[in-house]
């Protein structure tokens, strides 16, 4: 047997030293592709290349023994070494460090982008607008708790774009400093204390549940407390030293939060793409059922569409509204020419590739 596995990991060695020498064959590359770039003045992050880049990896490894998560998440630190070379990604995101937000930055940039945390979803676009960062990450809506309104209504009067979406699956976890101690006392943010709601009642109904701003901040009262526990990510354990109780702890497994890329950029067609709107009707009986049926005249599918207070008339509505394409697109480009005839404002709030 040890005979066996000498030389199955002498194996392992040999195509180690294969993937190293491949990997840096392709940092030299990326390396000419970022000269070429620095000429032309061209993005570092090119959204459209990067998905074509992981539709021709999800091609090469069908059939195999990885899936295409797990592909995914190595060629984003593959990608995101390569981008470093060419000039380091500043990234905002909703923070603080180890929040669901932070995730998705890392899953969606790698960890060797440079990583700004923000108080709030505003601050990370302050950032942006100023120079500072060169993207931001803030989270747009929950599969169980619906839509952050704080984003909808930062996206209104910004000039910059949505450049890309994060999907990402919620998994809380039960943290605590000590796994033999009493806890008396949980803390997490709102959303995910409701996320959890069920099992809470089940082991711990007499603990004192605390409100928080974020998961993060959460474990970080815990990690101070002998007795209280918090509801938060692995990550977030594992940055401020806490066990991990259990894991998947939220009610509904199926909990996905989506995440926006914002940017100065616009993105080219993929071919599956998704363009995110934002429009007022004009004030007349009837006014959503005529708008919604222009995107039926031209066969676009919406996917998503809400109303919010536009906060500067009383009882007028804005309405945020996701539709399947790129604002390039033949029909697409059709449907929102015709919708801006009939609406009081209109403002495409960027097309990107699909997660």
């Amino acid at each position: 047997m040890a005979d066996k596995l000498s030389a199955i990991r002498k194996n392992i060695d040999k195509v180690d030293a294969e993937i190293t020498k491949l990997v840096n064959k392709r940092a030299k590359l990326a390396l000419e592709v970022g000269k070429t770039k620095n000429k032309s003045g061209g993005a570092v992050y090119v959204p459209s290349r990067e998905k074509e880049v992981l539709k021709n990896v999800f091609a090469a490894g069908k059939g195999g023994i990885l899936n295409d998560e797990a592909l995914e998440n190595i060629y984003a630190e593959i990608i995101s070494a390569c981008r470093d070379i060419e000039a380091p990604a500043k990234i905002a995101f909703l923070g603080p460090w180890a929040t669901f937000t932070h995730q998705a930055a890392i899953k969606k940039f790698g960890s060797s982008g440079f990583f700004i945390p923000c108080s709030t979803p505003i601050e990370a676009l302050k950032e942006i607008e100023s120079g500072r960062a060169d993207f931001g990450v803030v989270p747009i809506e929950n599969s169980n708790e619906g839509s952050v309104n704080a984003t909808l209504d930062m996206l209104v009067d910004t000039e910059l774009y949505i450049c890309g979406e994060i999907s990402l699956k919620i998994e809380q976890c039960f943290l605590v400093k000590n796994p033999k101690a009493e806890i008396t006392r949980i803390y997490s943010h709102p959303h995910a204390l409701a996320q959890c709601g069920a099992w809470l009642g089940k082991h711990y109904s007499d603990a004192e549940l605390v409100s928080t701003a974020s998961t993060a901040e959460a474990a970080k009262y815990a990690s101070k407390e002998t007795y209280s526990s918090a509801i938060a990510s692995e990550a977030a354990a594992k940055i401020y030293g806490l066990y991990v109780l259990q894991k998947g702890i939220q009610d509904g497994k199926q909990n996905y939060t989506r995440f926006l890329v914002i940017g100065k950029i616009n993105t080219n067609p993929t071919g599956n793409d998704k363009t995110s709107i934002v429009f007022i009707g004009k004030d007349r009986v009837g006014m959503l059922y005529r708008l919604l049926g222009i995107f039926n005249k031209h066969k676009i599918n919406l996917t998503r569409i809400e109303s919010r207070p536009t906060k500067k008339k009383a009882w007028e509505y804005m309405f945020f509204a996701d539709l399947e394409g790129h604002c390039l697109d033949k029909k697409v480009a059709q449907s929102l020419e015709e919708l801006k005839k009939n609406c009081a404002f209109v403002k495409v709030l960027g097309s990107y590739p699909k997660a």
